[in-house]
């Protein structure tokens, strides 16, 4: 089995970014701000808004985060949009009442919405962008292979699809009504998986030698899963797999914070 290790990669590229920050500070009196929105209480949102606070701080960016009630969002987006000392902001997603996470996510500023939710961002999503840099990474050529993207999500499915496309490659996709995932699956050379079912690719799923790219997040009694099944592991040594822990999450944080630079570039040329 071949693992592909995001956190090697991670490393590289963070490097790359505390130098870019740096010179922001102290060429240009530049001091990278991200602002961060959550709404809800949940295990897995503490653990992610610690992670993007531990990776500013490591590369220099401030992280602001604003745990307020729903109904303050709109009011305290607007004075976020309108700080020149905020180059980024974000919504930590889900929302307490989810439907309104479309007419939220399109009142950030277009040129600081560094997730690249909404629909006029000036940035691409940061998960995508993480798959692709692993892909990459590893010498993974996609022109050739006969691809499948499981799941359809505002967050990652539905942009990697958009990036793919551009790009003149079109995987076969499925989503929750695919009847026949399994067909599907054992077809493929390339599966990027994305819906947040625990263990939703299993073992008797995937043909002998595929990659398999697994940025599904479930919570489960505080813990993280995959869409992977973990016997997966276990079972089968033919397989290029994204690890346990390691794989898409951590290059996840550097592509938000690619965006955060760009951020504050794009503010230096304005």
């Amino acid at each position: 089995m071949k693992l592909l290790n995001g956190l090697e990669l991670a490393g590289y590229i963070k490097e790359r970014q505390a130098k870019q920050v740096r010179s922001l500070r102290q060429a240009f009196n530049i001091y990278p701000k991200l602002a961060i929105i959550v709404t809800i209480d949940h295990p897995a949102i503490e653990t992610y808004v610690r992670l993007k606070q531990a990776y500013g701080q490591d590369i220099l960016v401030d992280v602001d985060v604003y745990k307020i009630q729903q109904e303050q969002v709109n009011e305290t987006l607007k004075q976020l949009n309108q700080s020149s000392k905020v180059q980024a902001i974000i919504i930590q997603l889900p929302l307490a009442n989810p439907l309104e996470t479309d007419q939220i996510i399109n009142l950030i500023n277009p040129s600081k919405d560094v997730d690249g939710l909404s629909l006029k961002s000036e940035f691409e999503s940061a998960t995508p962008m993480a798959i692709l840099w692993l892909l990459g990474g590893y010498n993974i050529e996609l022109n050739n292979k006969n691809i499948l993207l499981v799941g359809q999500g505002k967050l990652v499915g539905a942009p990697l699809l958009k990036i793919l496309n551009s790009s003149g490659i079109e995987p076969t996709v499925a989503d929750k009504s695919t009847q026949n995932l399994k067909s599907l699956s054992l077809q493929a050379d390339l599966i990027i998986t994305a819906t947040g079912t625990k263990g939703l690719i299993t073992s008797d799923m995937l043909k002998p030698g595929a990659i398999v790219v697994d940025a599904g997040v479930a919570s489960e009694e505080a813990k993280i899963f995959g869409d992977v099944d973990v016997s997966v592991y276990d079972t089968r040594d033919d397989l290029t797999i994204t690890p346990l822990k390691g794989g898409v999450g951590p290059l996840t944080v550097c592509a938000l914070f690619e965006n955060v630079i760009r951020a504050c570039q794009k503010q230096l040329e304005s």
